[in-house]
């Protein structure tokens, strides 16, 4: 049974392995884990995740395989008679205490990490295709051979500040603050995708909060090769005024890759690239620019991690410490760092009862930037297709 046409339409720019959403008006009585979506040019059918909202609208999401530019493609939602056709999607499982793990059609992308004995709550293993390791192992595991074994919280991909009202909440030396799992209010598994909200407090050394963050995780079944991941922080003054000083030592979305992709400027080794076109860190370390990505050899083949800005973001397009080593991190406040000049600063207040939020879009990918059209994957990100419903 038909219940609504939403078309899609691309705009000028190509549309691969899209995430996108719309909301229709269903009876409600309606089973939402009974919809489908029916590609209405090929007449093939493809998994919907659908939930109701509080105003009663029922929202959609899935993911767009490919449109060509300027051009539209229509999908009939439909209910289905027996079982849906949805296949194993997202599935975010329990694996001992603290430990969150996330498998897309049914392979493990990555764990996320949050237990009391974690410092801060880190993606570790993260895993490409063929589960091949895009982070350093070192020190989650102590075992793995020629990985280098410096800075100890570089973990998986993180979040992480070296000045909040003082407090370094970036290193693990002496004196240093802890981000605080309090709970997830939802972890959820779906056919398009699965994540999980959790409240974190940011405190100094003793464990005293001086802010509190919302974190909300979505991952999405998008192909081994193409792995897509949203990571939203939203940071709260709770306990009074919230000063994020200006310092390099942080990144509010940070990755310390696997060490063979470290880029040493070997051509075969690893290297960085950003939106701009910049290379390696004479070109990017310290510049703004609306993405970077980071690629090298790893298990046996070429595979990347990109981070993507929101144009909606504080300080876009956010300045990146990005280093040779491994290191790269969306640090929007480290201007004097950047400039070498102490009377820059790009320290960012929150005022009392207020809250600063980031979204990032974070790619894993096969080959380097320009095989994994990271430039198109951003549009898709910052400026989505458009989706009317008929």
């Amino acid at each position: 049974m038909k219940l609504a046409t939403l078309i899609v339409s691309a705009g000028w720019h190509r549309r691969r392995w899209c995430p996108v959403t719309a909301q229709v008006r269903l009876d409600p009585d309606v089973d939402l884990d009974a919809l489908v979506l029916r590609d209405v040019s090929t007449d093939t059918p493809l998994a919907v995740q659908a939930w109701r909202e509080e105003d009663g609208l029922v929202s959609l999401a899935w993911v767009v395989a490919d449109i060509p530019a300027h051009q539209t493609r229509a999908y009939e939602l439909r209910r289905t008679e027996g079982a849906p056709l949805h296949g194993p999607g997202v599935e975010l499982r329990e694996e001992g205490s603290g430990r969150l793990a996330v498998y897309v059609s049914g392979e493990h992308l990555t764990t996320y990490n949050y237990g009391p004995d974690v410092v801060r709550p880190y993606l570790y293993p993260v895993l490409a295709h063929s589960g091949i390791g895009v982070t350093r192992n070192w020190p989650m595991a102590t075992d793995v051979l020629n990985e280098t074994t410096d800075h100890p919280h570089h973990k998986g991909i993180y979040t992480a500040q070296g000045d909040v009202n003082g407090v370094d909440n970036w290193s693990e030396s002496s004196g240093h603050g802890y981000q605080v799992h309090r709970e997830f209010s939802r972890v959820y598994s779906g056919p398009v995708a699965g994540g999980f909200t959790e409240a974190l407090d940011w405190t100094d050394a003793e464990r005293t909060p001086n802010m509190t963050e919302t974190r909300r995780l979505t991952f999405y079944a998008t192909p081994s090769r193409l792995r897509a991941l949203d990571y939203e922080i939203a940071l709260h003054a709770t306990q009074g005024q919230v000063v994020l000083g200006d310092t390099k030592e942080g990144g509010l979305l940070s990755v310390r890759v696997a060490t063979s992709m470290d880029a040493t400027g070997d051509p075969q080794a690893g290297r960085f690239v950003n939106g701009y076109g910049g290379v390696l860190e004479k070109e990017c370390w310290g510049k703004p620019a609306p993405w970077c990505d980071y690629s090298g050899p790893a298990g046996g083949a070429w595979v990347g991690v990109a981070f993507l800005d929101h144009v909606s973001n504080p300080r876009y397009p956010t300045y990146w410490h990005v280093r040779n080593y491994g290191l790269m991190t969306a640090n929007p406040f480290g201007l004097h760092d950047y400039t070498g000049d102490p009377n820059q600063r790009a320290d960012l207040t929150i005022p009392e009862g207020e809250t600063a939020r980031w979204r990032y879009r974070v790619i894993l990918h096969d080959g380097d930037a320009e095989h994994a059209q990271i430039a198109e994957r951003y549009i898709d990100f910052a400026f989505p297709p458009a989706v009317t419903v008929e």
